[in-house]
């Protein structure tokens, strides 16, 4: 009997997988994921994979799973952590965890080109409809009130004109300064991205201007595909410029 429970366990090791390894099965699926994701949600105390004496993460098919039910329940539902976390919490329980909502404030998906770029369709003006209260979006987004106030404050994030309610990019944009603060980056340090982003408006919107004064009835369908075209360009230009930074010519 001994001998049958030490071999059982060892087959159980020899399960366990690495954290490069957990990442290679889920991003088929998940193609965002990124390894700071699967850290995050396990200092959220999402999952709990055990560790060597050297300190390596070793993830068995269970936190895999469960990996999997909560990027799930965030991608296609949109559920808090909390929320997830009391289903985790009921299923380990033994428990049947509460069925899914089929609707709820969705992130609205960019529409992307094949490379990963934004395409000049993800610039279409009234692109979401989403309407968010604060609650709400401090909800969606995992942020907490003081981050978005910080947020608002720098004008990084607005309600609609005239409304009491935060929009989809408005979801998006405090969905990412959340994430980037995970690694030091406060909402002051990001006021380098928005004073880029407003040059970067008015050099589209530098071009666009002569053609919205043309005085043909296709003026302003034109001037707003130059705008759209010019838009996904310059966040290419934009994307690649830093990328090439980072890499130093490599």
């Amino acid at each position: 009997m001994t001998a049958e429970v030490g071999t059982r366990a060892a087959t159980n090791r020899a399960a366990r997988i690495s954290i490069g390894e957990v990442l290679e099965q889920l991003r088929p699926d998940f193609p965002g994921l990124h390894i700071s994701k699967i850290r995050y949600l396990e200092s959220e105390g999402l999952v709990s994979p055990e560790r060597t004496p050297s300190g390596y993460r070793k993830f068995s098919a269970h936190d895999v799973e469960r990996l999997r039910y909560v990027l799930t329940a965030q991608r296609e539902h949109y559920l808090p952590l909390k929320v997830i976390r009391e289903h985790l919490d009921a299923m380990d329980r033994g428990l049947e965890p509460p069925a899914l909502p089929t609707t709820g404030p969705q992130v609205p998906r960019v529409v992307l080109s094949g490379d990963g770029m934004p395409s000049p369709e993800a610039f279409a003006a009234g692109g979401t409809e989403l309407r968010l209260s604060k609650r709400e979006l401090v909800e969606t987004a995992e942020i907490d009130e003081e981050l978005l106030d910080q947020l608002v404050s720098f004008g990084m994030v607005r309600m609609r004109p005239g409304t009491k309610h935060f929009d989809g990019d408005a979801l998006v944009i405090a969905k990412a300064a959340g994430e980037l603060a995970a690694y030091g980056l406060e909402p002051r340090h990001l006021r380098t991205f928005k004073t880029a982003a407003d040059r970067e408006v008015g050099l589209v919107e530098q071009v666009a201007a002569p053609i919205r004064g043309q005085r043909d009835a296709g003026a302003q369908a034109r001037a707003e595909e130059a705008v759209r075209e010019i838009a996904a360009l310059s966040v290419k230009l934009h994307a690649t410029l830093v990328k090439s930074g980072l890499s130093g010519g490599r």
